[in-house]
């Protein structure tokens, strides 16, 4: 599956042998700084990919707020009417409203979605979705336990660039510069230096991914589709990596020459498939350096073009064409599917001298050089001494192949409700109570008063049961990084289960999905990126007790809201930027001893960065503290603010309510967020 960024890309995309492409609007798409397609532009693309036997997936794949989803709505229908043969999305909202627009349009998830369990693919595959996107930083037996546990159709990346964050858990452009990456706007601020104890540089920066030699192993696993990622590359990146994946698929490897002509096109000092083989560390770390950049010549390029400027004949056909003295000539071709038969209004005459014969049938009719189209066979009938001219054979030839590519284009034929979105009405609580997640279980008697507190799932059981003697209401947080352990944190549920805690905090679709077979009370986490009614109504009917909702919305935006499930924000606490399963703190000798497991980076300003790694992944938090419990809990259209805790060495002092407020006055810098500012 190939990226296209604007119709160029798409042609060079498929002559060179892409199976599928996916692509954006000129709205709502991931890559907003790509060319992306207007309505009439969409509307071509698909003809031209369906008569090549190419699908066409569009992305509508980024957070939607309440006022965006009528233009939605009218893309959706757009796409559906333009017979696209799926839809890839991160907001369930908007995957409720594609469901109800056209019931048959098959959605496929994409990794924006952060999907990197098993629990998440069955959540999915229970909605009804078709195909997940993974999340790039699966290895390959990650993976293959995902195939194996559920029947949905896998997707992964194999070539491209690789965020730091896993994808739809990166805050970091947003907060720094309200330019949102759910909303595909990033700033990619990682791309930066930024310096840790271990190493100073890119500590944020990966290397490009390529996993290209080992797509006939991603078949064997259960891996239906491997996509490159580029929707901002120029279509030469596009045709050399698609080229690369064909060879790979069809023959099995990849020569040095391919290899070396991908790393030419883009680098970042070289690339890495320490996701794919489970070798993650110090050396999938690297940035665009001056050899990456020259190595992309005009020569090389101009090499590139030279490969995909003709059509690629993709579509076999046959044909049969008969010719009687006195009748119009006729041509059938049919590509298995579809037929077609012509006949030429010129009748068949008596040769006068040279009768038409089988080579010149043959090699008239069979001359499609231009089009995407080439016989397999060609069976003939030619009555004794007729004649026909040249002209006659290529119009039915052109005329033949024209209506069965009109055949072609259209392959789905949705059925299309035009439903309407309405305005909602706001909800509105009557009061605004406190909650509060730690990593540890060392509270202090402050929190008592608290309506809920929720304590990390591996919890000492005996400290959890303590705390729920001494009058708390404790729940246990579902890591936002299910990697490799979801056996493990459903055991370590059951444990708390026992000592009847019952509430669990879940930021992934995984989480939602473990505590629902539980039968745990499921809070959603902000991490779930609900930014719209829609998204509030699917969570309530899925059976949430309540949500956060992101913080990548604004006030005006929050009091807006309607429905009726119970909703909060973060209040205070460092805004978590980032979700990464490479550790910015990994050592060249890629070894984790003697690392406690949080540390500090600092960027070139000077400002300080904390990070804190549980030994599965690294949570990157802002380098100043939000506080905005005031306005918070003066907000009546939310239930309940939430105080997040991660640096936790003054909690266990906290005894009453007035140490909870003596502490935040202790914070120097603080921030609103993105409560009063918004995201672009």
């Amino acid at each position: 599956m190939a990226p296209c960024g604007g119709f160029e890309t798409l042609s060079a995309a498929v002559r060179s042998g892409a199976d599928a492409v996916y692509l954006g609007a000129q709205s709502f798409s991931a890559r907003a700084g790509a060319e992306n397609f207007s309505e009439e532009e969409l509307v071509q693309a698909v003809k031209y990919c369906h008569i090549r036997g190419v699908k066409v997936y569009l992305t509508l794949n980024t957070v939607l707020f309440d006022d965006e989803l009528d233009d939605a709505r009218k893309l959706i229908i757009t796409a559906a009417r333009a017979d696209i043969d799926a839809l890839l999305v991160q907001n369930m909202g908007v995957a409720t409203l594609a469901r109800e627009i056209a019931p048959e349009l098959p959605l496929h998830a994409s990794t924006q979605m952060s999907v990197h369990s098993p629990s998440g693919a069955k959540l999915l595959y229970e909605m009804g979705f078709k195909r997940v996107v993974l999340a790039r930083e699966l290895s390959r037996a990650e993976i293959k336990e995902i195939a194996e546990a559920v029947p949905i159709e896998l997707e992964v990346f194999v070539h491209g660039a690789l965020c730091m964050s896993v994808s739809g858990q990166c805050y970091f452009s947003a907060v720094l510069g309200q330019r949102s990456g759910n909303r595909g706007r990033c700033a990619q601020p990682c791309r930066l230096p930024f310096s840790v104890k271990s190493r100073n540089g890119y500590a944020l920066s990966l290397k490009d991914m390529s996993a290209v030699r080992y797509l006939r192993d991603m078949e064997s696993i259960g891996i239906a589709s491997a996509k490159i990622e580029g929707r901002l590359k120029r279509p030469e990146y596009v045709a050399a990596a698609v080229k690369a994946c064909v060879k790979s698929r069809d023959e099995g490897f990849v020569d040095e020459e391919t290899e070396r002509r991908l790393e030419s096109v883009f680098s970042r000092t070289g690339f890495t498939d320490g996701y794919y083989t489970g070798r993650r560390g110090y050396d999938m770390f690297g940035y665009r350096r001056r050899d990456d950049v020259t190595s992309a010549t005009s020569k090389l390029f101009s090499k590139i073009r030279e490969g995909y400027k003709d059509e690629l004949q993709r579509v076999r056909v046959e044909g049969k064409f008969t010719a009687f003295e006195g009748e119009k000539p006729t041509l059938t071709v049919t590509d298995g599917s579809h037929s077609v038969t012509v006949e030429d209004e010129q009748r068949a005459e008596q040769a006068v001298s040279r009768p038409l014969d089988y080579e010149r049938v043959r090699s008239q009719i069979t001359k499609t050089g231009g089009t995407p189209y080439s016989f397999a066979s060609l069976e003939t009938e030619l009555g004794e001494n007729v004649s026909l001219p040249v002209s006659a054979l290529n119009r039915l030839r052109r005329n033949a192949l024209d209506e069965l590519s009109v055949m072609r284009e259209r392959v789905n034929n949705y059925r299309i409700n035009d439903i309407k979105t309405e305005k909602p009405t706001p909800h509105m609580s009557g009061s605004v109570s406190r909650r509060a997640r730690f990593t540890s279980t060392r509270l202090g008697e402050g929190f008592k008063g608290f309506e809920l507190c929720f304590v990390p799932f591996d919890s000492d059981p005996s400290e959890v049961k303590s705390l729920i003697d001494r009058g708390f209401n404790i729940g246990a947080e579902i890591p936002r990084a299910l990697f490799s352990r979801e056996k493990e944190i459903i055991d370590r549920l059951k444990v708390l289960r026992e000592l009847g805690v019952e509430h669990a905090l879940c930021n992934n679709l995984g989480a939602v999905y473990i505590a629902s077979e539980l039968g745990m009370k499921i809070h959603g986490g902000f991490g779930l990126n609900f930014t719209n009614t829609r998204d509030l109504i699917w969570a309530e009917s899925y059976g949430f007790e309540d949500a956060e909702l992101s913080f990548e919305l604004d006030f005006e935006r929050i009091s807006a809201l309607g429905g009726d499930l119970p909703r909060g924000i973060l209040s205070f606490g460092y805004l978590p930027l980032m979700l990464t399963r490479n550790c910015p703190n990994r050592s060249a000798a890629n070894s984790c001893k003697g690392c406690p497991g949080n540390s500090k980076m600092t960027d070139r300003m000077g400002k300080s960065f904390k990070f804190y790694c549980d030994g599965c992944a690294c949570e990157v938090l802002n380098s100043v503290t939000l506080d905005v419990v005031e306005r918070a809990e003066t907000e009546r259209s939310l239930d309940f603010a939430v105080f997040r805790y991660s640096v936790e060495n003054y909690v266990e002092n906290v005894e009453n309510e007035a140490l909870i407020s003596a502490f935040r006055l202790k914070e120097k810098e603080k921030t609103n967020g993105l409560y009063l500012r918004g995201v672009f």
